[in-house]
C-alpha cells in the first residue's frame, strides 16, 4: 500500500505546480489559482474534484505535458459556512488556455452546482481557446455556455477576472450575474487586428479592455478591485447577500439596529429645493441597518444607483435615483443597470426598494438615436414581471414616464410612499404653467408675479403628494424621519407574498 500511496502523492505534487510557476505569477502581482482559493474559501473546506484530470492532445504539444488537472482547479467547499462550487484556471499550465478536459472539468463542476442548488464561482485567468486542441477546445466553450444558460436565475454565478480573458472566453462571465474585475486583469474579444496593434504598441491590453474601462465604460464589469485578495474578499462579501439558489431566501441576520430608529438627518440630507443636487447613498446609509451598502456598477451608469443592503436583518435590493449626477435622469446606461439588477433579485427573491427622485428621461437625439424607448422599456418590464416584495418612497420629484416605470401601483408596486415635499405629476409646475398658461402670464400686467402665482396654484392644486394619496396610487405620505421605521413595517408584511404570472413559455423582454 505504501508503494500505491507515494505514487498518488507524486501525482498530486505535479498537479500542484512548481516554484517557477508561482514566482512568474507572482511577479505580475497576482496570486497563484491554488492561492486563490485558499483565500476565497473557509480555511479548510475545499475539496478538489478531477485533481488527476489530463489532456488527451499531449501529441501536439511539442513535448509539454498538459500535466495532471490540465489547467484547472475544480471543486466545493465553504464560504461563509455555506457551500459553493468553483473553477480556478491555473495560468501555470499551457496559459491556463481551455481544451477539451478543461471545459468538461468546469462544465461538470457547474452542473453539480446546479443539481445541490450551490452558486457557481469561475475564476477566470486564461490566454484562451487552446490553438493545439482546434474544435475540441471550441466545442468546450459552447458546453460552458449551455451550462451558464441553463444555471441563470438557479444558482448565483460569480465570475471572477483575475487575469486575460480573451476570445470567446469573455462571453460566459457575460452570461453570469456579476463580474469582478482587477485593475491587471483585462477582457477583449480577440481579433487579428487586436492582437497587432498590441503588439505594436499603439495600444495596451489595459486601453482595449482593462478592469477600468469594463467598470467605467462599457459596465461588463459590476466590481473593480485593485488586486486579486481585494477582489476575492469582495466576492465573499456579495455572496453574504444572495441566498444559495433560486428556492432559498437571502440569508437573514439578526440585526444590531434598531427597526424603530428614526432618521431625522434624512431632513437636511435633502434639500426641499428640487433643483438642488444630494448624494442618495447618504439617504441609503441613513435607512438601512448599521448604514451598509453594497453598491453593484458603482463606477457606471452613476444617474442609477443600486445595490445590496439590509433591513432589519433582511436582504434587500435597493434602486435609487441618483440627482448628483445627470440631475437623476434615466438614460441609456441607467435603464440597463437598474432592469439587470431588478431582474436579478426578482429571480433570487430579494424584495426591491426603490427610492425616487427622477424629474424624467434624458433628452436628447444621441439618447433618441440610442434607444432610450426599447431601453427605457426594459426598466418597465423588468419591474412588471417582478414578484418580489416592491417598496418605494418618493423623495423629491416624480415626473412623466419615469414615475410610470418605476415601481408604480400600476406596475405592481406593494406598498408605495412619499414624502410632503414630493412633487408627482406630469411635468414640474414651472414647465406646466409655461405650456398650459403662457398667453396669460404674456398678456399680464407683472408677468413673473403671474407665472409665480399660477406655478404656486399648480402646485397647491395637482403636484403634490396628496393628490397621488386620493387616489390610492401611493399608500400613505410620512415624515423622512420614519422612513426606516415604515420600511421595515412594510417589508415584514410583504415578505409572505405569493405572486404568479400568466402560464407562458417565457415572455419577450425589450433587448
Amino acid at each position: 500500500m505504501e508503494k500505491y500511496i507515494e505514487k498518488l502523492r507524486t501525482r498530486n505534487a505535479i498537479a500542484a505546480g512548481n516554484e517557477k510557476e508561482i514566482e512568474r505569477q507572482h511577479a505580475k502581482g497576482r496570486l497563484t489559482a491554488q492561492e486563490r482559493i485558499d483565500l476565497l474559501f473557509d480555511p479548510g473546506t475545499f475539496q478538489e474534484i478531477d485533481t488527476l484530470v489530463t489532456s488527451r492532445s499531449d501529441e501536439y504539444m511539442d513535448g509539454r505535458a498538459s500535466r495532471y488537472g490540465d489547467g484547472v482547479i475544480t471543486g466545493f467547499g465553504l464560504i461563509g459556512g455555506r457551500r459553493v462550487f468553483a473553477a480556478a484556471q491555473n495560468p501555470g499550465v499551457l496559459g491556463g488556455s481551455l481544451g477539451e478536459m478543461h471545459a468538461n472539468k468546469i462544465v461538470k463542476a457547474m452542473r453539480m452546482a446546479i443539481k445541490y442548488g450551490c452558486p457557481f464561482l469561475a475564476l477566470n485567468d486564461s490566454g484562451g481557446a487552446r490553438i493545439q486542441e482546434g474544435v475540441d477546445s471550441l466545442g468546450g466553450y459552447a458546453r460552458i455556455f449551455d451550462a451558464n444558460c441553463e444555471a441563470s436565475g438557479v444558482i448565483p454565478q460569480l465570475s471572477i477576472i483575475l487575469g486575460p480573458c480573451a476570445g470567446g472566453a469573455v462571453y460566459s462571465p457575460a452570461l453570469t450575474d456579476f463580474v469582478f474585475m482587477t485593475e491587471n486583469s483585462y477582457m477583449f474579444i480577440t481579433g487579428p487586428e487586436v492582437v497587432r496593434a498590441v503588439m505594436q504598441e499603439s495600444v495596451s491590453f489595459e486601453e482595449l479592455g482593462g478592469g477600468l474601462i469594463h467598470s467605467k465604460e462599457s459596465g461588463v464589469s459590476h466590481f473593480l478591485s485593485k488586486d486579486d485578495t481585494e477582489c476575492l474578499l469582495k466576492v465573499r462579501e456579495l455572496l453574504s447577500y444572495l441566498p444559495s439558489n433560486n428556492q432559498d431566501d437571502p440569508p437573514y441576520t439578526p440585526p444590531a439596529d434598531d427597526p424603530d430608529r428614526r432618521c431625522p438627518e434624512l431632513e437636511q440630507i435633502v434639500p426641499v429645493d428640487p433643483h438642488k443636487p444630494y448624494d442618495v447613498r447618504q439617504v441609503i446609509a441613513s435607512i438601512v441597518d448599521d448604514g451598509r451598502f453594497f453598491e453593484v456598477h458603482e463606477l457606471w451608469a452613476e444617474n442609477m444607483v443600486v445595490g445590496f443592503a439590509r433591513l432589519n436583518g433582511w436582504v434587500i435590493g435597493i434602486v435609487a435615483n441618483q440627482p448628483q449626477v445627470l440631475a437623476g435622469t434615466i438614460d441609456i446606461k441607467a435603464s440597463v443597470k437598474a432592469s439587470h439588477f431588478i431582474r436579478l433579485c426578482d429571480a433570487y427573491n430579494i424584495p426591491i426598494l426603490t427610492l425616487q427622485d427622477v424629474p424624467g428621461f434624458l433628452p436628447g437625439t444621441h439618447q433618441e438615436y440610442g434607444g432610450i424607448i426599447r431601453n427605457g422599456a426594459r426598466m418597465i418590464y423588468a419591474y412588471s414581471e417582478a414578484t418580489v416584495p416592491k417598496l418605494m418612497i418618493i423623495m423629491r420629484k416624480s415626473y412623466g414616464g419615469a414615475y410610470c416605470v418605476m415601481s408604480s401601483k400600476g406596475l405592481g408596486g406593494d406598498l408605495l410612499y412619499a414624502w410632503p415635499n414630493a412633487e408627482i405629476a406630469v411635468m414640474g409646475a414651472e414647465g406646466a404653467v409655461n405650456i398650459l398658461f403662457r398667453k396669460q402670464v404674456a398678456n399680464a400686467e407683472d408677468p413673473e408675479a403671474k407665472r409665480k402665482e399660477l406655478v404656486d396654484d399648480y402646485e397647491e392644486k395637482f403636484n403634490n403628494p396628496y393628490v397621488a394619496a386620493s387616489r390610492g396610487l401611493i399608500d400613505g405620505v410620512i415624515e423622512p424621519r420614519d422612513s426606516r421605521r415604515v420600511l421595515i413595517q412594510a417589508l415584514e408584511v410583504t415578505l409572505s407574498k405569493r405572486e404568479t404570472h400568466v402560464p407562458k413559455k417565457h415572455g419577450l423582454a425589450p433587448m
